[in-house]
């Protein structure tokens, strides 16, 4: 069988569609249709149902395209076996949420690499439901995501839909961060209803799978004063000059927090419990840097996990 009707398989899948599935493999959408009907006359079963909706996976084709994924993918090892300069090279890739403890795993993480043989590192900070994607897709070997508590259930029928193994981190409340001159900042404690006022600083392309509802949703209808943002430097560029404003956040370190002269409070009136988890594809083997990375991301966890906070 030619591999590449497996690939073309695995875009169609992706896509849900054949005209977008030729789009991204640079081919005439009659060839792509006659190579899936090629590959499933030899598989002697339906990869696809085919609707006015689209291109989606039969039950016989959902089985298939795990088995087509692995084989590309040793296929790629078997490649890079004979590849004297790869073998020199430290390749590692994480998609993550926009965690600060997260962030400063992954730096620390760079830190202990050999500078004296290549590194070849990939970031991607982004939401929870695109991380799966990545994920599932191949595009990125590890990733962590973060979601409610309360969707629990959803997240974990989307991992099982998409064929990801997954390992708890930890579950955390999160805090309120602001200013140090925000005027509630000396604040032991903040009471819901004294945000009120304040504008809001959130997360804008959070979403719940299936549900595909703004995570981020304010439960207080009466709040009005938001501002959506996509990258970590921009919140915290915004709390440190906005000193009206506020953001949800997981438990941020010390010297993060000195760094942007931001506080974080807790706020007990709100049920804010969320859990950080890492996922990987079923089956897949981790190497010494997957393994080193998730350490140091369990030690920066454990620093702010055992912080007292006021």
């Amino acid at each position: 069988m030619n591999t590449l009707l497996l690939k073309y398989a695995l875009e169609v899948a992706k896509t849900g569609s054949i005209t977008h599935a030729a789009e991204g493999l640079y081919m005439a959408q009659p060839n792509l249709s006659k190579a899936i009907k090629e590959l499933e006359e030899v598989l002697g079963y339906d990869v696809f149902e085919r609707s006015s909706k689209g291109m989606f996976p039969t039950k016989q084709g959902k089985e298939f395209l795990v088995y087509a994924k692995s084989v590309l993918n040793q296929l790629d090892k078997i490649m890079e076996i004979g590849d004297e300069g790869a073998k020199n090279v430290q390749t590692f890739d994480v998609s993550i949420p926009r965690g600060s403890y997260i962030a400063q795993g992954f730096t620390k993480f760079a830190i202990t690499l050999d500078q004296e043989r290549g590194i070849n590192l990939s970031l991607q900070e982004t939401n929870s439901v695109q991380t799966i994607s990545s994920v599932a897709e191949g595009n990125f070997h590890l990733g962590i995501i973060r979601y409610q508590v309360v969707h629990e259930n959803y997240f974990r029928d989307y991992l099982k839909n998409k064929n990801l193994a997954s390992e708890d981190i930890w579950e955390f409340k999160l805090r309120v961060i602001m200013s140090k001159n925000h005027p509630l900042a000396k604040e032991e404690s903040i009471q819901y209803k004294q945000l009120t006022n304040y504008t809001e600083i959130v997360h804008g392309d959070n979403s719940v799978p299936y549900l595909m509802k703004d995570a981020n949703e304010s439960e207080d209808k009466n709040i009005k004063k938001k501002i959506s943002v996509y990258e970590r430097y921009n919140q915290f560029d915004l709390l440190e000059s906005m000193q009206s404003s506020y953001m949800w956040a997981s438990p941020i370190p010390d010297n993060i927090l000195e760094r942007h002269g931001l506080v974080q409070r807790g706020c007990e009136e709100v049920n804010h419990i969320y859990k950080d988890v890492l996922i990987y594809e079923k089956g897949y083997r981790m190497n010494e840097l997957d393994k080193r990375f998730i350490e140091i991301i369990s030690e920066e966890q454990q620093k702010v996990a055992q912080k007292e906070f006021r």
